[in-house]
């Protein structure tokens, strides 16, 4: 007999591509997850994992019962929704993946709402990029998702996968003390042809929207710094080394030597909170949508 536990452990692995990467999704340490991995090999008779330099790939065996696990995992899934749709209330473990920003500046108070209103409800949150969190709710690596996507970069939601607009978060333009653009009312795009920016790295959501919006206006953007942290951004525009776009959830008051100028257009990315279709009638899930959509009404302000 197959544990599902371990079973869970392969699969959160063949979709992270990492064992560290399958410990973060699954809330577990590196070494527990490698400890199921073992003992799944023991009771397959099966090597699953393979050294590659310094990380691992699976075996085709592996590959062939991950796919088997995905599709007992949807079985269990329904089976809990079903149980859990006739008691009528919010239980359980319920994973949740949101990018940095809104994991700071949203996930906080919904998290706590839910332990207010739901105390049989075990919510719990992991940060993930949104170009993943798609797929890993489409695969049953995180009950629901909150993802965002920008005006000209649409979010892809694959059949199988229902969503719900949470919001939508408005970004501004930074730039250091005594910028010429500084106190304007508001700056259109064309206007920023000769600065320098600062930004995320490319293959994130929000440098590849920087650069296709600037290109659309006509120029290629002088990208001069790029950091994963917003806050390491503002730090670096304050030095006087670069402008920046950056949303307002999550962002914080502005540090001393930066301010924001509105742009027009406004940029604005829309936030979603995503879920199985297949979960759709489990209480946990329009328990903790409901909540997202009630803060999300709160912090992002116009």
């Amino acid at each position: 007999m197959l544990d599902l536990s371990r079973l869970r452990a392969l699969h959160a692995v063949s979709v992270h591509g990492s064992v560290a990467g399958a410990a973060t999704a699954l809330g577990y340490t590196a070494s527990a997850v490698s400890q199921q991995i073992t003992k799944l090999e023991r009771e397959t008779r099966t090597t699953l994992l393979e050294r590659r330099g310094r990380g691992v790939a699976l075996t085709e065996e592996a590959l062939h019962l991950a796919a088997t696990a995905q599709q007992l995992l949807a079985i269990v899934e329904r089976a809990e929704t079903s149980l859990e749709e006739r008691r009528g209330l919010p239980t359980g473990r319920l994973s949740i993946g949101a990018f940095p920003s809104a994991a700071r500046g949203l996930l906080p108070g919904v998290l706590a709402e839910l332990e207010r209103r739901h105390p049989d409800l075990d919510a719990r949150l992991s940060e993930v990029d949104p170009h993943l969190s798609v797929d890993l709710v489409a695969k049953g690596v995180i009950d629901l998702a909150v993802a965002h996507d920008w005006d000209i970069a649409p979010l892809p939601a694959p059949e199988g996968v229902a969503q719900a607009v949470i919001g939508d978060d408005r970004c501004d333009l930074l730039v250091p003390e005594g910028h010429a653009l500084m106190g304007r009312t508001a700056v259109r795009r064309e206007e920023l042809a000769r600065e320098r920016w600062v930004c995320q790295p490319p293959g994130t959501v929000c440098h590849d929207w920087l650069v296709r919006t600037l290109r659309a206006a006509g120029y290629e953007p002088d990208i001069r710094h790029q950091a994963e942290e917003n806050h390491t951004q503002l730090a670096l525009v304050a030095a006087g080394l670069g402008v920046a776009m950056i949303p307002r959830l999550g962002r914080g008051p502005l540090p001393p030597g930066v301010a924001a100028v509105r742009l027009d257009p406004v940029p604005v990315r829309r936030l979603y909170a995503l879920w199985r279709s297949g979960a759709a009638r489990r209480p946990a899930i329009t328990a903790a949508v409901t909540a997202l959509e009630e803060h999300g009404a709160a912090v992002l302000i116009a």
